[in-house]
């Protein structure tokens, strides 16, 4: 469920380009330093987000520097880490570990095993540190199997839980910050499940896994009717994510997270729009 909280580059300035980028490849940095090459490959721009968010918000000293990397080997690109970088990558390799054990036990995956082995000492070190963030995450992507191998019909549940999962890696302390932190995550880690599944609707349903969006396909008058209330299910749940991040006093970096949440978020639902739109002509 990697991949859904991107940039819309296009809509980017340079220097705002070279911003987001320096969080990403500062993320980068981080995880190899701390996690070697396996967490290094756990990388996501999901995470990302989650670094520039919190250091916008909270504003810590940055470390400024540059690197060249396989993806760059000639060229030297920007990097910038600071105390939520760490924990970024901390919640990068835990929710990595996870969730390739839940591949393995669901849909049986090799790679998910194989990943899972090269992760496993790594998260217990992070799990000994976030006990409460460790457990929590375990617990909801077990719940959610649970309502998936159910056949749950309600579109609230499952998602639910992958909300609450952001909603925890979100929220950093208990602060007067957390509440709204917690909500914006809730919401958004709805949208990303749901998204996640009307984009693999086609290759869930040759293959027999479970898919909310095709028990409520099921349900519609037509085509055209499924297709509009997915859409506002979606727009439903970025709207309350989107209310939650503008209640932040957030300044720095503030229009490249409103260029994430109004625009980039909806990347992948137009890129899947237009493929089964080409597919269907």
């Amino acid at each position: 469920m990697f991949g859904y909280i991107i940039g819309n580059k296009q809509e980017m300035r340079f220097r705002e380009f070279d911003c987001y980028q320096s969080y990403y490849c500062g993320l980068c940095q981080e995880l190899k330093k701390r996690y070697g090459r396996s967490g290094q490959m756990t990388l996501s721009y999901d995470m990302t987000f989650v670094a520039m968010l919190l250091s916008s918000l909270y504003e810590p000293q940055a470390e400024i520097g540059s690197c060249k990397c396989i993806a760059h080997p000639f060229e030297a690109h920007p990097t910038r880490q600071n105390p939520f970088t760490e924990y970024a990558a901390d919640m990068n390799v835990l929710f990595s570990y996870y969730k390739c054990l839940d591949d393995w036990a669901d849909e049986k995956k090799l790679s998910g095993r194989v990943q899972a082995a090269l992760l496993k000492k790594k998260t217990q070190r992070i799990a000994a540190k976030h006990p409460h963030k460790a457990e929590r995450i375990y617990t909801l992507l077990g719940n959610i199997r649970l309502y998936e191998k159910a056949g749950e019909k309600n579109l609230d549940l499952a998602s639910g839980c992958f909300g609450e999962i952001l909603s925890e890696i979100f929220a950093w302390r208990q602060d007067e910050w957390e509440s709204q932190l917690r909500k914006m995550g809730f919401f958004l880690g709805k949208f990303i499940y749901l998204m996640d599944a009307y984009e693999d609707m086609e290759k869930d349903e040759k293959s027999g896994n479970y898919n909310v969006f095709l028990l409520k396909r099921k349900e519609s008058q037509g085509a055209g009717d499924f297709e509009k209330e997915v859409y506002t299910i979606l727009s439903m749940m970025m709207a309350e994510c989107c209310r939650a991040f503008e209640k932040l006093p957030i300044i720095e970096n503030v229009e490249i997270l409103r260029n994430i949440l109004y625009s980039g978020v909806w990347c992948r639902y137009e890129m899947v729009q237009k493929k089964r739109k080409k597919e269907n002509a």
